[in-house]
């Protein structure tokens, strides 16, 4: 698949199953990860690797701090269940560092752009995946619970595996509807 084939094609699938990507894609996604932009090498991003036992550790974290942080019932009841939706998940992370010229937004933006490369790069490896934020994603226990600290930021749960159906989205968007001149 060539560079413009992907980026027009990519899309979000959140019906995944086995397998997930392979040590080969595996790597590719990793190194996918650390090429985007990172003003003053801060390289302001980390990841945890979620499979096989991790995503039933993970769903006892979710349902943890659901619980904790009083959440409603439904979203106690799927806590347990939510990293089963795919084989492997990367929790990215940007631990934000005071720096004087690169912003904490600019450090969670390099870290949100690593998102998007993994996906793309499983997306060009045949497998498929989706981004999801959320309640855990802002869950002050979910942090915790991982070793972060409190000013780190979860930039989202990259599920991967491999597309169960074939899926075509129509094109909902028009670049007239978006890009203007000044």
């Amino acid at each position: 698949m060539d560079a413009i084939e992907l980026l027009l094609t990519r899309q979000s699938d959140s019906n995944l199953s086995f397998p997930g990507p392979n040590t080969d894609q595996l790597e590719v996604i990793k190194k996918a990860a650390l090429k985007v932009p990172d003003h003053g090498g801060l390289k302001p991003w980390r990841f945890i690797l979620v499979e096989e036992q991790g995503r039933e550790k993970l769903g006892e974290i979710f349902y943890q701090a659901a619980v904790e942080e009083q959440q409603e019932q439904r979203i106690i009841d799927r806590a347990k269940s939510l990293p089963e939706r795919a084989p492997m998940l990367i929790i990215a992370i940007s631990p934000y560092m005071e720096h004087p010229k690169v912003p904490r937004i600019e450090q969670i933006e390099s870290a949100a752009c690593s998102v998007f490369a993994m996906q793309q790069a499983a997306f060009a490896q045949g497998l498929s995946g989706v981004w999801r934020t959320g309640y855990f994603a802002q869950s002050a226990s979910v942090k915790r619970q991982l070793g972060l600290n409190e000013q780190d930021e979860i930039v989202g749960y990259l599920y991967l595996g491999t597309p169960t159906v074939q899926c075509t989205k129509p094109v909902r968007h028009q670049p007239e509807d978006f890009f203007t001149q000044l």
